[in-house]
């Protein structure tokens, strides 16, 4: 095994992951990435610096809401620069960390874009060659910014200059109802931005449960300025250091002025100007790369993970794929089979889910049982004062298998964990119900979906 030599282009969370466990399998590894230290988009311009900053939302949204509870906080001070420093202590700690695994690893890390010369040679900026006998492609995703919005200007802000927090302008537009947009909107909002929503769909975070959206809904009702579904902007123009935007749709006005504007509508795979096309790896007409459940590509020596070959672009499951991929190259019996993908929106409440949805089964006609406990009858959360939170199980009826979870509320990011191992598992909703959970937690509440399920509630009354 020490004698394979293994080329990783990417060092993000699928990148690094593959080069640590094919280091410590004995590998020759060389990771090639174009930051100078390993992290990727999520950790230098994405996931970890959006829930730095969402923390500080919660933490200002708490200090309002006190005043329900007999605690009253004069306004918050926000001194940007330090906000900043602060979040960027957070990536330099974490990026800092990466580096010295990399190191003890003795994997060799060159800075610099790589190129595919052909199915076992890459030239990293036109200048050196590195021979490998395979390769993991990893180069992740970039925002998508359409038509005419991707036009050079401060005012105009994707999901990766949004978290530099310039400053906090008094309107901003995001264009964009899916996870991205809701969370940098969030912030914004906290830190005293009349934020304005814009979503093409008919509602906010298109696919995932009506139920589990509702409350977040609800509650980004009271703290944006406005929410326009079944709109989409048509044009944005700068007059006068602002943005003119014209909508079509439900929004009225229909040209209203913006500080700032965020695109958020998604992103597209990292996958042109690799050099792909001088090997046999195909790329579909999407421009992801097309790679099976065990990430091998159409090219024997190249495997591709994360973002770049689509699915959920998300960071765990890049890492997964990248533990798949190297597992396989070293003769384990491996393969990307996982029932559970889960993903989390990481608002105020948070909103986090896996395995199969009601949503999802109306769309396929697969017949499902739900069962939701409602954070109502949750002692834990009404102690934190957040009943407004479901916990929901989806259950196929005749095994009465738990084949999908989805939660809202607060901290939900933290316990769709228990809903994966469920669904992993196989569990059932008697060995669910079956388990004892502690008093009083959030946790209780997938205990007590699962009684109720069964018929036999405690905290809720079933006819």
């Amino acid at each position: 095994m020490s004698e394979k030599n293994l080329l990783i282009i990417g060092g993000g969370p699928g990148g690094y992951t593959a080069a640590f466990l094919a280091a410590d399998l004995g590998m020759k590894v060389t990771l090639v990435d174009a930051n100078p230290k390993p992290g990727g988009v999520c950790l230098h311009r994405g996931c970890i610096p959006s829930k730095a900053l969402l923390h500080v939302a919660k933490l200002i949204s708490e200090t309002k809401q006190a005043k329900q509870w007999g605690i009253e906080f004069p306004e918050p001070i926000i001194h940007l620069d330090k906000l900043r420093d602060w979040k960027n202590q957070v990536i330099g700690k974490m990026a800092g960390g990466l580096t010295t695994l990399t190191k003890k690893r003795g994997i060799r890390h060159v800075i610099g874009r790589a190129v595919y010369r052909d199915s076992n040679s890459v030239i990293v900026d036109n200048s050196e060659i590195i021979e490998f006998d395979h390769s993991i492609l990893a180069s992740g995703s970039s925002p998508m910014m359409p038509g005419d919005f991707g036009a050079k200007n401060p005012l105009i802000m994707d999901s990766t200059s949004a978290l530099d927090i310039e400053d906090i302008p008094d309107r901003l537009l995001v264009i964009g109802g899916g996870y991205i947009g809701l969370e940098m909107g969030t912030f914004y909002s906290a830190l005293g931005s009349k934020v304005t929503i814009v979503e093409m769909m008919d509602g906010l975070l298109p696919g995932v449960d009506i139920d589990l959206v509702r409350p977040l809904f609800l509650k980004l009702r009271r703290d944006f300025e406005k929410i326009y579904l079944n709109t989409k902007v048509t044009s944005l123009k700068i007059v006068d250091n602002q943005i003119s935007v014209v909508f079509e749709g439900d929004a009225e006005p229909k040209e209203q002025s913006f500080d700032r504007v965020l695109v958020s509508v998604g992103r597209r795979p990292n996958s042109s100007g690799l050099g792909l096309e001088n090997t046999k790896v195909n790329v579909d007409a999407d421009g992801f790369v097309k790679a099976d459940s065990f990430q091998k590509t159409d090219d024997p020596s190249i495997f591709a993970i994360g973002d770049v070959i689509g699915g959920a672009m998300l960071a765990h499951k890049a890492s997964r794929e990248a533990k798949v991929a190297v597992e396989v190259l070293s003769g384990e019996a491996s393969e990307f089979d996982n029932r559970a993908v889960p993903a989390v929106v990481f608002t105020d409440p948070e909103i986090a889910w896996a395995g199969f949805s009601e949503t999802e089964a109306k769309a396929t006609g697969k017949k499902v049982e739900t069962a939701s406990f409602p954070w109502g009858a949750s002692g834990r959360a009404s102690t934190l004062g957040r009943n407004e939170g479901i916990t929901k199980l989806i259950v196929e009826p005749k095994t009465d298998k738990i084949l999908g979870v989805g939660m809202v509320g607060a901290g939900a990011g933290e316990l769709i964990a228990e809903g994966v191992l469920a669904i992993e598992m196989g569990m059932t909703a008697q060995d669910m119900a079956g388990a004892i959970h502690p008093h009083p937690t959030l946790s209780e509440t997938l205990m007590e979906a699962a009684e109720l399920f069964l018929g036999r509630p405690t905290h809720v009354f079933k006819k």
